[in-house]
């Protein structure tokens, strides 16, 4: 097939050689532009390590002058140089700077900390979007009455809200969990109203046929077509949830990944601050990986055209993770940290179980 067809379709080869080559061009390319915007600064013995600042008042223009002055002539009698990266690092400084940021600033708490927020900012939203959103779609005259405020929530500049999360929730973690759920129920909850819009009258109309009460319907019909569409949405949300997160912990920079990122930037440590933001990156590729699996065993219509065995073991796997999580969010300190840490490895046992199934199935019919 030829690689320059419209809308071709790659083949399982040509996709991995393609990801590969595409990856090492990035790389050339950061590479190049790193080395074309280093600098050599002179290795000086005496230099100023830090310049006087223009609004120190300890010390006289005249005096400051002279400390510039003397460190330019230290400077310009320098005879050896070391290459910096003040703007952009190499790809291999920004990987070895992982070790660093983990011996010396704890990055994997930290990030374990900023995931778990995100994991409870994901939930409430979902629990406050969901309620809402049914009724605001499926009931006319909820849908008359505040479907134009639920749009207008869209434009609020959210960064803009974080004094009023401060003074609503104070500095601790509540006020980050409330603001990341309040910055996705706003995009999420006139989706869900969409997405209820969106379903096929074809479906009522058969429930109708079959006597479905309005419950039956809601069960059979809308919940199961509204949930499969949202979870592409969610998906697409993954972002904008690590963009909220970064900025609440800004606020109270007691631990996150967002208050170490603002440290290392302002110390300058630019090879640590890139080294955070592609973990940032693989993060978010992880929950996207996580979601689009979720979608395809909770959704399987989507997907398959008949139910595999094991796929009905992966679901209450998948049920049981998220009811573990959703009682940890409502109830903190209900379940011990080990009790916890049993329920989900039990639920991923049952999961792997199930997927053990599938994969013999899966090799049975070919």
């Amino acid at each position: 097939m030829s690689l320059f067809k419209l809308r071709g379709e790659l083949n399982t080869p040509q996709r991995f050689i393609l990801a590969i080559v595409g990856v090492l061009i990035t790389v050339a390319i950061w590479w190049g532009l790193a080395e074309t915007l280093a600098q050599k600064r002179p290795v000086i013995s005496g230099e100023l390590k830090v310049l006087p600042s223009s609004f120190d008042t300890l010390i006289t223009p005249a005096q400051r002058d002279s400390m510039l002055k003397q460190d330019s002539l230290l400077q310009a009698q320098a005879t050896s140089f070391e290459k910096v990266y003040p703007i952009l690092p190499p790809p291999l400084k920004v990987l070895g700077s992982y070790q660093r940021l983990i011996n010396d600033d704890e990055l994997i708490g930290n990030t374990s900390r900023s995931i778990w927020l995100n994991i409870q900012g994901y939930i409430w939203a979902l629990l406050i979007a969901l309620p809402f959103g049914f009724v605001l779609g499926l009931i006319p005259l909820f849908r008359g009455l505040f479907s134009r405020q639920i749009d207008a929530l869209r434009y609020l500049p959210l960064s803009a809200l974080t004094s009023l999360f401060i003074v609503w929730f104070g500095l601790e973690d509540t006020m980050k969990i409330a603001f990341l759920a309040f910055g996705i129920l706003v995009y999420l909850l006139p989706v869900i109203v969409q997405r209820i819009q969106e379903v096929e009258d074809v479906y009522v109309q058969t429930a109708f046929t079959l006597s479905a009460t309005n419950w039956q319907t809601i069960r059979s019909v809308y919940i199961p077509a509204v949930l499969s569409k949202v979870m592409d949405d969610i998906r697409v949300l993954t972002a904008i949830s690590w963009t909220y997160i970064i900025i609440a912990e800004l606020l109270n920079r007691q631990g996150g990944i967002g208050g170490l990122i603002f440290v290392k930037s302002k110390m300058g440590q630019i090879d640590k601050v890139f080294a955070i933001l592609l973990l940032i990156i693989f993060i978010g590729f992880i929950q996207d990986r996580i979601f689009s699996y979720i979608d395809k065993r909770i959704c399987p219509h989507k997907y398959l055209k008949h139910k595999l065995p094991g796929l009905q073991e992966c679901q209450y796997g998948i049920y049981f993770f998220l009811l573990v999580l959703l009682v940890n969010t409502l109830f903190p300190n209900v379940i011990p940290v080990i009790g916890t840490w049993i329920a989900l490895l039990g639920s991923l046992a049952m999961i792997g179980m199930g997927e053990m199934r599938i994969l013999s199935a899966s090799k049975t019919s070919k």
